[in-house]
């Protein structure tokens, strides 16, 4: 095989980081005729086939050339489907003769991506020195990369297997193609402005495709940018810049598409300087500017402004890729919170946890390969303490954990594909009939936001009262918003998505969270978080219309459901909802071979009995089956 091209891995992290989603290591198989690599010593068919010297002589031309990884399609040069005896490099490396599949060689690693057709052959077919990887993915390749290959080194692979398309589906639109795209924006605007400024952290991070650490949780780095029709300029601290991000900005020359950039305590001056030229016109957007940056911009006919600039407008909408691998960010998260939620249903009983060791394990569980830490500071309440709706646990206030009391857990987690936020209550005892009726009913107001099918361009503050219905009617409210946008490893806290009355209107490709609560001061504390997207729906009559499809996906306490309080079409949606949980989480339990945790999530999502269904017995059924059981026993 030839090696002969390289791709610089830090290129892979800027040009990717959105695109990257999480593998999953497959549960060995146990039978006889499929290899046993935990056993000791390992167990080996007459089928698997040995290739340890295959993966050291090509471990010595990678070391020759400075290579830490390299990639093995099954495909040749034609990037056909089927292949002559002469281009399978794949099954000369793995063993695996499957006409579908992917392999990396690291310097002391090697894995082998193939899909469900093929899972049984290779466990039967590979040695020990391979792993098997069942997120076929692209974007699941990329991130084992990133956690095996240390950042600088060199990733190589054969030119002529890789098609375009292989090549550019798991990232985003490179900041070329934004910077053009808000241009186009701003030519179109009746207004002509000439230049854009970008205040708000995350604009400029979007708008390069760039991460930082600047801030606690969220991966932003201080940074301004101006924006006009042939200049960029970006203002930022200069003694952490790289030559390598240099080149990625094209720092070095002069054009519509090369990056200037500047120190970061210069942009009042630059501002100043650009705003004297004649016939110029800033847009800025007035909720993410500041006013020392404000002021400067003057007469006021070369002031644009709104109050969103259009990158926020436009990162607000995700495309195909960023939803499906935000997505994918909340299927994991998904396994991290069961996890967390099943050991404490085991350890809270003894009476050992407390607010902040629950709070401690449940960022341990999010420690995933591609995992960059919590999104926010855990919110672990129990008792009087979860009346508090954005209470932070000390040693100060920290409480034990008890089966008496209700206990709120609003936690989430950063991913190089996503943000996650997610919020549960639970009652290890024996919930008051209060509780349960104040629970179900910041349930139902869940549910009805979340299968409302609304116009497109509806605003969420006009749908928020749907929220809080359930409870408006028993004379109970939540004093907080109902819901924030998300973003793809970005804020926990996305704006101008939401329910508010200043977020903009819902469209289809936003992520939004959805959170109605209800606090009984010095008591207990309920909220119920689930992020969704926004997608097309299609409905009788109508065109254009949408609804939201939760990406959350984690049971509630089936004890605090009163299901008599729940409506026909309230209870559907409910099962509905388990359903894809069992569908989208079962697999991935799975392949982590995480059979307790898929125990826990069957016996907690199992379906309700609805009004209708085979399940429901009404009462003059139940007058006929008490009379034959009276038969059967000669009662009667």
């Amino acid at each position: 095989a030839q090696l002969s091209h390289l791709y610089h891995f830090s290129k892979v992290f800027y040009l990717c980081v959105h695109a990257i989603s999480g593998n999953t290591d497959g549960a060995v198989a146990r039978e006889s005729t499929e290899r046993n690599c935990s056993s000791t010593p390992p167990y080996l068919p007459s089928t698997a086939v040995n290739t340890s010297l295959q993966l050291e002589e090509l471990r010595v031309q990678m070391r020759g050339m400075n290579i830490s990884a390299y990639i093995i399609p099954a495909t040749d040069a034609h990037l056909s489907e089927y292949i002559a005896p002469r281009d399978a490099r794949l099954a000369f490396m793995t063993g695996f003769t499957g006409s579908a599949g992917t392999a990396v060689v690291t310097l002391n690693k090697a894995a082998l991506w193939t899909d469900s057709r093929y899972w049984v052959q290779a466990e039967r077919q590979m040695d020990c020195n391979w792993e098997l990887e069942k997120d076929v993915s692209i974007s699941s390749v990329a991130q084992w990369l990133i956690s095996e290959v240390p950042k600088g080194d060199e990733i190589g692979f054969d030119p002529f297997l890789f098609s375009l398309s292989d090549l550019q589906t798991p990232c985003r639109l490179t900041w070329q193609e934004k910077v053009e795209h808000i241009r186009t924006q701003m030519g179109d605007s009746p207004y002509k402005p000439t230049g854009l400024l970008l205040s708000a952290l995350d604009e400029t991070a979007w708008l390069f495709n760039m991460r930082g650490n600047d801030i606690p949780y969220n991966p932003f780095f201080y940074s301004y940018t101006l924006l006009t029709m042939d200049e960029i300029w970006l203002f930022l601290h200069m003694e952490r810049v790289t030559e390598e991000l240099k080149v990625y900005l094209n720092a070095s020359c002069e054009g519509a598409l090369c990056v200037q950039l500047k120190g970061y305590d210069t942009i009042l001056d630059h501002l100043k300087n650009y705003v004297t030229r004649p016939g110029v016109k800033v847009w800025i957007g007035t909720e993410y500017t500041n006013y020392a940056l404000y002021e400067v911009i003057t007469p006021q006919d070369k002031l644009l402004t709104s109050s969103y600039s259009p990158v926020l407008t436009t990162k607000a909408v995700k495309d195909e890729t960023e939803q499906q691998i935000l997505r994918d960010a909340h299927v994991r998260d998904a396994v991290a919170v069961i996890q967390f939620l099943m050991w404490l249903e085991k350890t809270v009983p003894e009476g050992n946890q407390t607010e902040l060791t629950a709070a401690e394990y449940v960022d341990k569980c999010r420690r995933w390969k591609d995992s960059r830490g919590p999104s926010f500071g855990t919110i672990s309440a129990s008792g009087p303490n979860a009346a508090l709706a954005h209470y932070s646990p000390s040693k100060e206030t920290n409480r034990r954990l008890t089966v008496d009391e209700m206990y709120l857990v609003d936690s989430g987690g950063q991913y190089l594909d996503g943000t996650t936020d997610i919020t549960r209550t639970v009652h290890w005892g024996k919930p008051t009939e209060m509780q349960k009726e104040a629970f179900t009913r910041v349930l139902m107001g869940n549910i009805e936001i979340s299968r409302t099918i609304f116009p497109s361009g509806t605003r969420g503050v006009n749908m928020e009262m749907l929220g809080r219905r359930a409870l408006w009617e028993v004379g109970l409210n939540y004093g907080h918003g109902t819901g924030h946008g998300v973003g793809n490893y970005f804020g926990v806290h996305e704006w101008p998505v939401g329910f508010q009355s200043n977020n903009i209107p819902f469209r289809a490709g936003m992520f939004t969270s959805i959170e109605p609560g209800y606090y009984k001061e010095n008591d207990f504390g309920i909220r119920i978080e689930d992020v969704a997207v926004v997608v097309p729906v299609q409905t009788k009559y109508g065109n254009n219309y949408l609804t939201f499809d939760t990406v959350s996906l984690v049971p509630y306490d089936r004890k605090l459901i009163d299901t008599s309080l729940l409506s026909s079409e309230q209870l559907h949606f409910l099962n509905k909802y388990y359903e894809t949980i069992r569908s989208m989480v079962g697999p991935e339990l799975d392949n982590q071979g995480l059979r307790e945790e898929k125990d826990w999530m069957l016996r907690n999502t199992e379906p309700f009995a609805e009004i209708g269904s085979s399940a429901s017995v009404s009462s003059s059924s139940l007058t006929l089956i008490a009379l034959a059981v009276a038969l059967l026993h000669n009662i009667v």
